[in-house]
């Protein structure tokens, strides 16, 4: 029966997406990559909104049923199966409405696309025409790989996204990154290129984390376009994976011939999501680096290079999570973490059984036993931290999705009644998980 229905509601928001595009005629630009896609998603959107009219997915919608939700402006119906049923008819309903009633529908869309197996990214070809098309960064075993042949699988099906641009349409390319710059060779495309390499037209340098009160509290660099150099302040999050997300903004709006320095601007007041590299109050004083939205190979080892980086008075903890969806790849990537780990924290905290194989290689690497902690999951994680955590501490906290480490934060936040806010997966369906 729930089969039945999903096939049904799938395919009925599918066609009313399509008579939106075809009705409004909106101009597209689509997002993806391995890493960084909703972080770039949500940064051109909120940077091009001061100049554009321009709607997005909400969250990290990015699929065969996610992008359609986009155009039509609508959440997910999940959720329960009698309350997302009304859910979804809630959503054919407004959908009726903006085919049928005249209506203001956004002149743009910023609409972020992944694929969870072979054949997706044709689905979504079918019937999306990109204005622009912005590759943010491939990783060396990417999430979603237990469904492919190979990590270069991966890449092929991401890389046919550019099936989707108009003749005229523009690519956006991360030239940090040679097999995204790859993509520029054959396409016959013009393309904007962003990074810190000298020859990117859109550059970033001297990206440094600044403190207050002896505490890491953000980020600050310059970008570097048209013969200008724009400082950049980011308050309340570390890492150059929030680099990125801005550049690409600022490359867009180059490709689309915008005012750069009114783009700039919107960053100065930018609201990151919650759970990507985010600067948290912890109990006793001490520092939460929040990244537990969801984990990879690539960003678990950009999130260690950042805790090693950031200076403190206090110790490093790193608390790190299972990482989902590697297929054969788990094992050896997890063993990687654990030899990566040694002498960049001086506590190490794992949670779930893939997440063991870290610790016995960081074991094995030479960490010290004493200062290794393995646990289950996350609620027993939670109570051990209230007791470890001391003033000046930072703590690391990064892992996928499904071992919830948001649950461990939770008990060594300072104002834990500010989670509903601060924190992913706070929903009501959420909690009751």
């Amino acid at each position: 029966m729930k089969g039945i229905f999903k096939k049904i509601i799938f395919w009925k928001i599918q066609f009313l997406a399509k008579l939106v595009l075809k009705k409004y005629k909106p101009r597209i630009i689509t997002v993806t990559g391995s890493v960084g896609k909703t972080s770039a998603k949500e940064a051109i959107h909120a940077g091009l909104s001061s100049i554009l009219y321009i709607g997005k997915n909400q969250k990290s919608y990015n699929s065969e049923i996610g992008i359609p939700l986009a155009i039509l402006g609508c959440d997910s119906g999940w959720g329960g199966f009698w309350g997302s049923s009304w859910r979804w008819t809630k959503n054919i309903l407004e959908g009726v409405v903006l085919i049928i009633l005249p209506n203001i529908y956004p002149k743009w869309l910023v609409i972020e696309a992944g694929v969870d197996h072979p054949g997706d990214m044709d689905l979504i070809n079918k019937w999306i025409e990109s204005d622009v098309v912005v590759f943010t960064k491939f990783a060396e075993t990417p999430v979603h790989v237990e469904f492919f042949d190979s990590p270069e699988d991966v890449l092929k099906e991401k890389i046919k996204l550019v099936k989707s641009l108009k003749d005229d349409g523009v690519l956006v390319l991360n030239c940090d990154d040679k097999n995204v710059l790859a993509i520029k060779e054959g396409s016959g495309k013009r393309a904007i290129t962003f990074g810190f390499e000298e020859e990117a037209d859109v550059r970033a340098s001297n990206n440094k984390i600044f403190y207050e009160n002896n505490r890491p509290a953000g980020i600050d660099f310059k970008i570097n376009v048209n013969g200008n150099s724009l400082p950049i302040v980011l308050k309340g999050v570390l890492g150059v994976q929030h680099v990125y997300p801005i550049l690409s903004t600022i490359a867009v709006g180059k490709a689309l011939n915008l005012n750069i320095v009114k783009i700039v601007e919107t960053f100065k007041n930018f609201q990151t999501a919650p759970g990507r590299m985010k600067v948290l109050d912890g109990i006793f004083g001490s520092t939460i680096i929040d990244d537990s939205y969801n984990s990879s190979p690539i960003a678990i080892e950009e999130a260690i290079k950042v805790l090693q980086l950031t200076e403190t008075k206090g110790r490093k903890i790193a608390v790190l999570g299972d990482m989902m969806e590697l297929g054969k790849h788990m094992k050896e990537e997890h063993k990687k973490v654990g030899a990566l780990i040694v002498g960049k924290t001086d506590i190490l905290v794992t949670v779930g059984k893939r997440a063991k194989f870290i610790a016995a290689e960081a074991e094995k690497s030479g960490f010290k036993r004493k200062n290794i902690h393995i646990f289950n999951n996350s609620i027993e994680t939670g109570d051990f931290m209230k007791d470890l955590v001391k003033e000046g501490d930072i703590v690391l906290v990064k892992g996928s999705q499904s071992p919830r480490l948001e649950k461990i934060i939770v008990k060594i936040l300072a104002r834990p009644d500010e989670a509903r806010w601060l924190l992913v997966r706070q929903e009501k369906e959420w909690l009751k998980k």
